[in-house]
């Protein structure tokens, strides 16, 4: 019987043809390549399609994605995985501290969490690396005359933006929404925080799942868009009161807090899926003073009482929530597939000296884009 990680490496076609060139052209021959990321299917192929290139590949995972399933599967076919399943973040700090001692000479970071600890120790060899996410960007961009060393982010691809945050995440977010509430989304009030490329997303494949979709945005211009996309734009508190479901995908902190308590709806549905578990602030929400009953929750959800018999569902502790709860599956394999495609062709060119210093903190290479574009376009007309 074939098992979903095997499913998912079949079904990786732009990562198995990679796969197949890396094993003749060795681009990471000798070379360390050193990741905090989601460990599960889709990563499994990603990490090792690096190693048939050579490289000896040191991972660990990201706070509550970590599915044990893939880690058992990676330490079996060679790749050396740090730690198991945490939700804690001090643990998984040390995790991170661990990849590092072994010096990695190429980083594959997801939301800047290595690039941030190499500056804090760094050590010499490093020649550069990428980053996956928004949030990521956003830190080291900071730390750009820090680093100094090529940084290719790849959520700035256009290819990342539109095939994977535009159109798999909002996919990704409505099947875990309906596997662990198992309520429908026909008529709801949904709120969703943020339109970016993952927020426009999950709007829209809320919409298209018949729910009543408002939009809060911060930025005037994407508000605007937001409204001639056809979403409603209430001001802030308004949504929050008018609202059944509360997704937020922003990349911020702090969205939803406990100050928000009062506005909330009985029944609403809380839930995040920014890559950081602190858009809402669970542990501050628990705390709150209206807050009578706080159980830990099971299979996802988590249902708070207030005192005046209002009740507030949190899914998945405020994770990731297309990546945590029961049976997560997460983003598309075909979305994963051509994201991953461009992870390795960008780490391809840092490692082979492809891309300099100049390229610090800054997006895919146009020719790695219209490569991995080609590629894709051939492979769908068969």
């Amino acid at each position: 019987m074939t098992s979903r990680i095997e499913w998912v490496r079949q079904s990786c076609r732009m990562l198995n043809g990679i796969a197949a060139e890396f094993e003749r052209s060795q681009p990471f021959a000798g070379i360390t390549i050193g990741t905090g990321i989601h460990i599960e299917p889709k990563t499994v192929a990603l990490l090792l399609t690096l190693k048939a290139g050579g490289a000896n590949v040191v991972a660990t995972g990201n706070l509550n994605s970590t599915q044990p399933s893939a880690v058992t599967y990676l330490r079996e076919h060679g790749v050396t995985v740090i730690g198991g399943p945490t939700r804690d973040p001090v643990e998984r700090d040390g995790h991170l501290a661990e990849v590092l001692a072994n010096r990695p000479q190429v980083l594959l970071d997801n939301g800047g969490d290595l690039f941030v600890r190499y500056l804090d120790h760094p050590y010499a060899g490093l020649l550069g690396g990428t980053e996956e996410t928004t949030s990521g960007r956003a830190r080291l961009a900071l730390l750009r005359d820090r680093i100094a060393l090529p940084v290719l982010v790849i959520n700035d691809s256009p290819i990342k933006q539109f095939a994977e945050n535009r159109h798999s995440v909002g996919q990704a977010v409505i099947e875990s929404f309906l596997r662990i509430t198992n309520r429908a989304t026909n008529g709801r009030r949904v709120t969703v925080f943020g339109y970016g490329a993952c927020g426009k997303g999950v709007a829209l494949n809320f919409r298209n799942n018949h729910a009543l979709v408002s939009v809060v945005e911060i930025d005037p211009v994407l508000r605007l868009e937001a409204l001639f996309d056809g979403f409603a734009v209430p001001d802030r508190d308004e949504a929050l009161r008018n609202a059944q479901i509360v997704i937020t995908v922003t990349g911020a902190r702090d969205v939803v807090t406990a100050a928000d308590l009062p506005l909330l709806a009985d029944d609403v549905i809380l839930a995040n899926a920014g890559h950081f578990p602190a858009e809402i602030d669970v542990k501050g929400i628990r705390a709150a003073q209206d807050v009578v009953d706080a159980p830990a929750g099971d299979e996802g959800m988590a249902t708070l009482g207030l005192a005046d018999g209002r009740r507030i569902h949190i899914l998945t502790e405020g994770h990731m929530v297309n990546l945590a709860g029961p049976r997560p599956i997460g983003n598309s394999v075909d979305s994963m597939d051509l994201g991953f495609s461009l992870q390795a062709r960008c780490l391809e060119a840092v490692a082979t000296g492809a891309v300099g210093p100049e390229s610090c903190v800054v997006p895919v290479p146009r020719a790695i884009d219209e490569a991995v574009a080609r590629t894709c376009v051939e492979l769908a007309r068969g």
